[in-house]
């Protein structure tokens, strides 16, 4: 027998009114379709229906600027270099290429088009996609929250050294005296000053993740000073939004010049430069060269957290989201490659110095060991004259020997660091060696924070955008109380990662709260638009909001090359993980200064368990708990038309 279909008129908050059909018998659950979601039909509004209708950026150009002050931040100053350093410098840009273009710009442009299809955040959108698909959406939320609990602390970290760069000379620069002033204190001098500054004046970290200690105050209130500088950012939504992003997305380019001019002129700067270019082409044959390059784009232009969906749910529905993802995408990763020169050659200027040091250091052991002539031994002849002294005097010279360092520009440049290590140690120990350093310093974290709130203002519209859209929290909080009251318990869970065992803290969420569940998150995505929803539905949707067709570019990367890709990423990750064995963690022993590394304890696996179970787990059992609740409403008796 034959299922009737009755249409029934319900009240829409954008002020109008939407026919909603019961489903028919062999009806796909996809809900109501993305076109009418955008755009209900015009009818005259109940009074019931009076809303006020969504905020719209005030121009394109904000649009672009928030997702490129979003998308650009800190992975590409401080992990695209250290990719570069890893896979044979100028060879790496194949693969990186090759992925932004079949995995960074298609992924790109289909969450924004999902966004301003839908106007409406991540839960919202993928409900409107089916509705077993809000708990993509949910997941997004609980990922961007973990991130944001984070995040910030980088912010904390930077605020915390530029206050520190107006002192002359800067705190980093030189080992503090013990506590007689006979001598420097013993872990400053088997680490170095950078690394005692970091270590211990700013974490004050403890042995080991088991010992927690207490709250360090300074970090602390840092980092309130961060949450406070994003809450006055995101307070009006995208009217102070979009006023924000305009230097969030400029100031940094102006910096990034400023140290580009200043670190070509450097001393040495040639070598870091001629390191990053010379191509090492065996690297192509290196898999992991790849699943890096993969793994770089997707991450740095930020797919997943639903930040993207939300920026673009606040577009006219007629805007050309295909132009701004291809900008976007590019832009991204360009900024990356030119914040490389700006980095190899801050690499170069600080092996040059470390290399030369090294040279004068055993030059003045020799002259002084040797007594030979001031001047006599240099860095041209110092080869010669330590093969002619070893031969000469064979009993001396092999007890100075084990005193003697083997310098090597090429170890030097060689040596790759990234994340907190890159920012925090590297960078800042090239900077103490600069004229005028206080200066360099200071522009130097001022781009930091500008590159990390422009981040955190993307990472927080992903939570606040669903919550603002949701009638029952918005009919009883305004929205500048829901984003304080976001900001608030990030805030005070953040404060974790001020504790002397926070910086472990910091990397357990940092490595496991996003990489696995994202993969996920994104996988599904694809999957739900291309074969649930359907791609040809879709891209009738796409070309009736933008009027252009979707080319045979966008759907076969969409139907086939990306999600192949993400399910290879997912792969590896998986097998890495049961392949490494027991997690362990890098840990900071004062008595040698440096890291020595350990296993993780169970408490700590625990976590991360939860971490990974917290979101990916949303997408299944919100599907079921809509499918449960579909079957019960089923069993009601039928209204009657």
């Amino acid at each position: 027998m034959p299922v009737h279909t009755v249409c029934v008129c319900v009240p829409h908050r954008r002020t109008v009114c939407v026919g909603v059909c019961a489903p028919q018998e062999n009806e796909q659950p996809g809900g109501t379709a993305l076109l009418a979601a955008a755009h209900p039909p015009r009818r005259a509004p109940s009074p019931g229906a009076m809303e006020k209708t969504r905020p719209l950026w005030a121009t394109p150009l904000q649009f672009v600027f928030a997702c490129i002050s979003y998308a650009v931040g800190l992975g590409n100053v401080w992990r695209f270099p250290y990719l570069c350093q890893m896979h044979g410098g100028g060879s790496f840009l194949v693969p990186y290429v090759v992925m932004l273009v079949v995995e960074g710009m298609p992924l790109l442009y289909l969450e924004l088009a999902v966004g301003q299809r839908t106007r409406q955040g991540s839960i919202g959108a993928w409900r409107a996609v089916s509705p077993y698909l809000s708990g993509v959406g949910v997941a997004s939320v609980v990922v961007s929250f973990f991130l944001c609990t984070y995040y910030n602390v980088i912010n904390a970290w930077a605020f915390w050294y530029l206050f520190h760069s107006f002192q002359d000379p800067l705190p980093w620069s030189v080992c503090p005296l013990n506590g007689n002033r006979t001598g420097y204190i013993e872990e400053c001098e088997k680490a170095s000053s950078t690394q005692y500054f970091w270590y211990r004046k700013t974490l004050n970290i403890s042995p080991s993740i088991q010992e927690s200690g207490a709250v360090q105050w300074e970090p602390a209130l840092c980092l309130v000073l961060a949450w406070l500088v994003v809450y006055l950012c995101i307070l009006r939504g995208t009217e102070s939004t979009g006023k924000v992003v305009y230097f969030t997305a400029l100031l940094p380019y102006c910096v990034l010049i400023i140290y580009l001019v200043r670190g070509l002129t450097l001393h040495g700067a040639t070598n870091g430069l001629v390191y990053m270019f010379t191509p090492k082409m065996e690297q192509l044959a290196n898999p992991k060269a790849w699943i890096n390059a993969a793994t770089q784009i997707f991450f740095s232009l930020g797919l997943g957290f639903g930040s993207l969906i939300a920026f673009a749910s606040y577009n006219e529905p007629s805007n050309n989201c295909q132009k701004h993802a291809i900008i976007v995408s590019i832009i991204n990763s360009s900024t990356s490659i030119f914040a490389s020169i700006v980095t190899f050659s801050i690499y170069g200027f600080k092996a040059t110095f470390n290399y030369e040091s090294c040279l004068n250091k055993v030059i003045l052991l020799l002259t002084n060991s040797f007594d030979l002539e001031d001047g006599f031994l240099t860095a041209n002849n110092l080869e010669q004259v330590k093969d002619y002294l070893a031969s000469a005097y064979p009993s001396k010279y092999s007890e100075v020997f084990p005193q003697i360092k083997n310098c090597s520009l090429e170890s030097e440049l060689e040596t790759a660091v990234q994340g907190t290590g890159l920012a925090f140690i590297v960078y800042t120990e090239a900077i103490k060696n600069m004229k005028v350093s206080q200066l360099w310093s200071v522009l130097y974290f001022f781009m930091l924070l500008l590159l990390g709130i422009g981040s955190m203002l993307g990472n927080t519209a992903a939570i606040l955008t669903p919550l603002t859209d949701s009638k029952v929290i918005s009919s009883y909080l305004p929205k500048e109380a829901i984003s304080g009251l976001v900001c608030l318990a990030n805030c005070a869970i953040g404060m974790l990662f001020t504790m002397e065992a926070g910086s472990y803290w910091f990397d357990i969420f940092n490595d496991y709260a996003a990489t696995l569940s994202l993969l996920l998150i994104v996988l599904v995505e694809t999957v739900a638009v291309c074969y649930l929803y359907g791609l040809s539905r879709f891209e009738s949707d796409l070309k009736a909001m933008t009027g252009h067709a979707l080319n045979w570019y966008w759907k076969a990367m969409w139907g086939g090359v990306s999600p192949l890709l993400i399910i290879s990423l997912f792969i590896f990750y998986l097998s890495d993980y049961i392949i490494t064995g027991t997690l362990q963690y890098q840990a900071w022993d004062a008595a040698q200064g440096q890291l020595v590394t350990k296993d993780y304890p169970p408490h700590a696996l625990a976590v991360i368990g939860l971490l990974v179970a917290s979101s990916t787990m949303c997408i299944p059992l919100v599907a079921l708990g809509t499918l449960i609740t579909r079957r019960l409403r089923r069993g009601d008796p039928a209204p009657v038309a």
